[in-house]
């Protein structure tokens, strides 16, 4: 009660004295901070015209010792007077970098702060690149260093006040346009206009230099020559929304510069070896350290490239598809490599000439999203024998289909009815799993991945490393047949998924990154992770190297076939022939390739593997001779328990040899009925429970919705061809591949 009655006497004076003693800290904390700017040392602004000398970034292959690039090797700058600008790429530029230039004293207060709330939030109050107006930029790229500390941020805060007290807004702008970045040797905007334009600065139309614009935030992602190209597109159209916001042009010149068309002149870069691949490269680095740090902080990046096999790719890539062009209507071609052991990326061939404007060449085929045909059904075929299935399973190649919504006798695949083909119009009625992938046969293919189940297998492949499969309801049983699309790079590390024994070895391009003193400032270690049962690895294997299984469809000396070395493969082909690949391997090395036109053109003239393989052999040829031989490890399978069909047996033969035996011994026994033994013929599905397939037999096998499809054609099959056997008499249909 006393203390209560205290505070009721002496509360003003308690708040005047909080009050002072705030203000006193206040200025105490006022007066420290002045201090300490005031021990700052600031570059003079005399310096401003001293460039600072690059250090540059340089790009070796694994050796380091070959140079597959130096950054700045060849760095491009013209200035260029205010005047001589177009007034689209001020404007454009202001409208996307700064919208505020005209108005702050050279900070923008109110950026800083959503800058400085948004990075806190991401966890980095001093990284991103928001806040920062034209003029300090331009202070960061003349005259500070650029360490993320916060000093120089308050150094670069007190210069752009400074310097916007010296120079006029329209000379600062120039400097800027003038040192911008714009991806790889190219500085300023003349000679960005040149380069990508073939015309000065000042005849930069709207639509260009917007385009223009777009690029510095991110040179490297944004470059019109990469696979970014939409992504620029996008920004194009984000600084035309905010030119006409800020009241840069009217909406009629909005209009028009939506409309036109904008061409890129082809790439000018010199003095680079293995192009796509160091694209590639250069991509990461840009994003783990930044534009900044690339041109100024002389890494030297050891690569994972061969240099050697990376020669060798080219030219066959560059022989090869120049053949395709003219046997196939077939102009471009990618190829990639890689260690399936520590996830090295050895080779990367992006097209048939990365400088060749013909084929846009610079663009990465390895990098696009594409139907890869059949060669996506060892990934169905394994999430099979992940569930119990086995390469000795039996099912039926017959007329099939697959939609419960239409008849089994409908051979329609117009919506809602699927009923697919096989490439050759054959069906050869029951048949293994191993000898349905070596032959890559699609009614079995389809049957496999509804055993396995869509979204089981869409999460296995992603597991696997194919990284665009991520919409189930878009697929369906297409899936199998190549209804999705995926990128050749990661199709070759899933691959190489399977060569490893079911060990998924993390994608590397980069070996380790160095200063420019030689320090060590980062070094990437082999990562695997297990992904798949090594035996069904060992089971994929097998079949794809089974040579013996797949002569009915390649014959028996192709050119997939390698006396001496364990080699799997598998092609793979779209409808139209649009996309044409082959992927193969051995336990330490994984190839594969595309070939098809960029535009999706169809090819003609052949089938995907009088397309592909000869390029992946003369590939395979050179690798293989310079990589030690391994086998592949045999699968261990126990068929203990199985039930018959899973094991191989579509007929009870305990029940057909003891029939056979009782009427050869003993005339005077009764003759057993073999018609039991044929009625007894059915689908799969009549034995198995997809959901539990090496559990007990289903009670009710009609209950799942593709039972009386799958029945019709197996049944069909069972009368033509044991009909007298049955009682039936012989069908007269005749061979169901006439059957469409």
């Amino acid at each position: 009660m006393k203390i209560r009655s205290w505070f009721k006497k002496n509360w003003k004076e308690i708040i005047i004295d909080l009050l002072i003693f705030g203000f006193a800290a206040g200025v105490i904390l006022a007066a420290g901070l002045l201090v300490w700017i005031s021990t700052l040392e600031i570059p003079d602004l005399s310096a401003f015209e001293e460039r600072r000398v690059l250090q540059s970034t340089k790009i070796y292959d694994r050796t380091g010792e070959i140079v597959l690039y130096d950054l700045n090797q060849d760095v491009r700058r013209t200035i260029i007077p205010f005047e001589e600008m177009s007034r689209h790429i001020k404007n454009a530029t202001v409208a996307i970098e700064d919208d505020q230039f005209y108005n702050h004293i050279g900070i923008d207060i109110k950026a800083i702060i959503r800058a400085a709330v948004s990075n806190f939030t991401a966890g980095d109050l001093l990284g991103g690149q928001g806040g920062s107006t034209i003029t300090q930029q331009v202070i960061k790229n003349s005259v500070l260093e650029r360490d993320k500390k916060l000093s120089r941020k308050v150094k670069e805060a007190i210069l752009s006040i400074k310097i916007e007290q010296i120079l006029e807004k329209e000379e600062i702008l120039e400097i800027y346009l003038n040192e911008s970045p714009y991806g790889g040797t190219i500085y300023g905007v003349e000679e960005a206009s040149r380069s990508f334009f073939g015309k000065g600065a000042s005849e930069l139309t709207l639509a260009e230099a917007s385009y223009l614009a777009a690029i510095p935030q991110a040179p490297t992602y944004f470059s019109p020559y990469g696979n970014n190209r939409e992504a620029l597109d996008k920004r194009h159209n984000l600084v035309l929304d905010r030119m006409r916001l800020n009241g840069f042009i009217t909406i009629e010149e909005y209009n028009a510069a939506k409309e036109e068309e904008v061409e890129f002149q082809p790439q000018a870069v010199t003095g680079i070896r293995a192009p796509h691949f160091v694209m590639f490269v250069i991509e990461q680095l840009a994003e783990e350290y930044g534009e900044e740090a690339m041109a100024e902080q002389g890494f030297r990046v050891i690569t994972t490239l061969d240099w050697d096999l990376q020669k060798e790719a080219e030219r066959i890539v560059a022989e090869k598809a120049e053949s395709n062009t003219e046997r196939f209507n077939a102009s471009n071609a990618g190829l990639v490599a890689t260690d399936p052991k520590t996830g090295d990326l050895l080779v990367m061939v992006g097209s048939r000439d990365y400088f060749s404007e013909d084929i846009e060449g610079n663009f990465n085929v390895t990098l696009s999203p594409r139907q890869p045909g059949s060669s996506i059904k060892p990934f169905v075929y394994a999430s099979a024998f992940r569930k119990g299935y086995l390469p000795a399973t039996v099912l039926f190649d017959v007329p099939t289909q697959f939609s419960p919504q239409c008849e089994p006798t409908d051979r329609s695949s117009e919506s809602p009815c699927y009923a697919p083909n096989n490439y050759n119009h054959k069906f050869v009625g029951p048949i293994s799993m191993r000898n349905a992938l070596a032959q890559s046969l699609n009614i079995p293919a389809v049957k496999t991945l509804y055993l396995a189940g869509l979204k089981d297998t869409l999460k296995f492949a992603a597991d696997m490393g194919l990284t665009t499969l991520n919409d189930p309801d878009r697929y369906g049983l297409t899936l199998v047949l190549g209804g999705g699309e995926v990128k050749l790079l990661d199709m070759t590390y899933a691959y190489g998924v399977f060569a490893n024994g079911g060990l998924k070895a993390e994608p590397r391009s980069i070996l380790r990154i160095e200063d420019s003193r030689g320090n060590i400032i980062k070094e990437t270690e082999t990562k695997t992770t297990r992904v798949l049962d090594e035996n069904v690895a060992y089971m994929i294997s097998d079949v794809l190297s089974d040579n013996v299984a797949r002569t009915p469809l390649w014959g028996s000396n192709s050119l997939i076939n390698f006396n001496n070395r364990d080699v799997a493969a598998k092609s793979g082909s779209t409808n139209n022939l649009r996309d044409a690949w082959i992927m193969g391997y051995t336990p330490n090395l994984a190839v594969g390739s595309w070939v098809g036109n960029n535009n999706n053109e169809a090819m003609g003239g052949g089938l995907s593997g009088l397309i592909t393989t000869p390029m992946w052999r003369a590939f395979m040829d050179v690798a293989l001779a310079k990589i030690p031989a391994e086998t592949f490890p045999q699968p261990q399978i126990n068929t203990d328990g199985i039930k018959p069909i899973i094991r191989g047996e579509y007929i009870d033969t305990s029940l057909l040899l003891e029939a056979m035996q009782n009427n050869e011994d003993d005339e005077d026994k009764p003759k057993v009925d073999l018609s039991t033994v044929y009625r007894n013929i059915h689908s799969i599905l009549h034995f198995v429970n997809r959901a539990d397939p090496l559990g007990g037999y289903p009670a009710n096998p009609a209950n799942d919705p593709q039972y009386d499809n799958w029945e019709y054609g197996v049944q069909k099959w069972n009368q033509e061809t044991f009909g007298a056997l049955l009682g039936q008499g012989q069908s007269t249909s005749t061979d169901s591949s006439n059957e469409e």
